[in-house]
């Protein structure tokens, strides 16, 4: 699969089969970690501004194209047989990849780390619905801000007594980047994803923007307008540094 910087971050230049054809044929293997992330602008421009953010992206295997920018980026560094034609869409890309995995006898299972416990409870029922033969064997809801000392050892052993290969780590950006690198020699193996709102969308706690804005790359401005006071910041500042670096990377280039 082919790799490409942007702004410093290796993003792969795939789409939703490429992407889940990788997941499942890594989750198979059950010989170490592999971390997963679907990147927007915010991931890559915190990655280029933040050195220890920066140092935990280098620790994930996959980062896929989660923002139209990025896709835009890509496509102008690959030949036109190559060019991509749509995101990875991280909570998209969950759901590929559980439909992917609901067959019968299927040696997928999957586990959810991360948000309240209410939500959890939504996404399993939501799933068994949408996806009759998926094997969810456990989730786990960590308490809210700082953890207890032994909280680490009961998400490993509960990952671990489930026999689950795909772990879903829906801690928020950038905790849960920050959480999977610290610990990735730690973990039991599997594939383990940064899925940032995916919980809050599936569970039907959050609306997702619509299908047009998500084309055109306007998904931030739908949450903004959404969520003005939370998310301002952010996008102001991240998406601003990630069109300063893209450019002055390709001046420099």
């Amino acid at each position: 699969m082919k790799r490409i910087p942007i702004i410093g971050l290796p993003v792969a230049a795939t789409h939703y089969a490429g992407a889940v054809e990788w997941i499942l044929e890594h989750a198979s293997k059950a010989d170490r970690v592999y971390a997963v992330e679907a990147a927007n602008t915010h991931v890559a421009a915190l990655a280029r501004a933040d050195q220890a953010f920066g140092e935990s992206m280098r620790q994930f295997d996959l980062i896929c194209p989660d923002g139209m920018p990025l896709v835009w980026a890509l496509n102008s560094q690959l030949p036109a047989s190559e060019k991509l034609t749509d995101r990875v869409y991280g909570p998209t890309l969950m759901l590929e990849t559980l439909k992917a995995t609901s067959h019968t006898f299927s040696p997928y299972k999957h586990f959810l780390l991360g948000g309240k416990q209410s939500t959890l409870d939504k996404l399993s029922q939501n799933f068994a619905e949408q996806f009759p033969g998926v094997t969810l064997v456990g989730m786990h809801s960590p308490p809210f801000g700082e953890w207890p000392e032994d909280e680490f050892d009961t998400i490993v052993a509960k990952i671990k007594d489930s026999g689950a290969n795909l772990i879903w780590v829906g801690l928020g950006c950038p905790k849960q980047e920050h959480w999977i690198a610290a610990h990735k020699h730690r973990l039991p193996p599997g594939v383990y994803f940064g899925i940032g709102a995916a919980f809050a969308f599936h569970a039907g706690e959050v609306k997702q923007s619509p299908p047009i804005f998500q084309r055109y790359g306007l998904e931030w401005a739908y949450r903004l307008a959404m969520e003005p006071r939370r998310l301002f910041k952010r996008y102001f500042t991240y998406n601003s540094l990630f069109v300063f670096h893209l450019l002055r990377d390709h001046i420099r280039s």
